[in-house]
């Protein structure tokens, strides 16, 4: 089955061997998704509602750029620095997800550098490729 990776424009350079997103057989996923600003750079410190807008913004120009929209999400993989922070987390979560909710998990672990508060990591069913990718 062949794969498309998936990079939005104006996407930043990871900061390992990863690619932002990769579509096969209608299904988008989505890499761990974290708060970075353009220079790689932690956004949002100490902010669990601004990075998991960043986060949530991130995962939806890599699912338009596929040719979906977030109502095509079907799961979300979660991971929260602190638990503290699970009600930031939610109320911004909710804006994104208003209708019908797609799965989800969410677990607490530390994240790739100290000052990330959230992870998210998605996988939506759009369809036929359809994309500019």
């Amino acid at each position: 089955m062949p794969k498309t990776v998936i990079t939005p424009p104006g996407a930043g350079v990871p900061i390992a061997p990863f690619s932002p997103g990769t579509l096969a057989d209608g299904v988008v996923y989505v890499s761990g998704t974290l708060a970075f600003d353009k220079d790689n750079n932690v956004a949002c410190v100490g902010d669990a509602e601004g990075q998991t807008r960043i986060v949530l913004e991130t995962i939806k120009s890599v699912i338009e750029t596929a040719g979906g929209t977030m109502d095509d999400v079907t799961m979300n993989h979660i991971f929260l620095k602190d638990w503290a922070d699970y009600a930031a987390l939610n109320k911004v979560y909710a804006e994104y997800f208003p209708g019908d909710k797609p799965a989800r998990f969410c677990i607490q672990c530390g994240l790739v550098r100290p000052d990330f508060l959230v992870e998210i990591a998605t996988i939506a069913h759009i369809g036929p490729a359809t994309g500019k990718a």
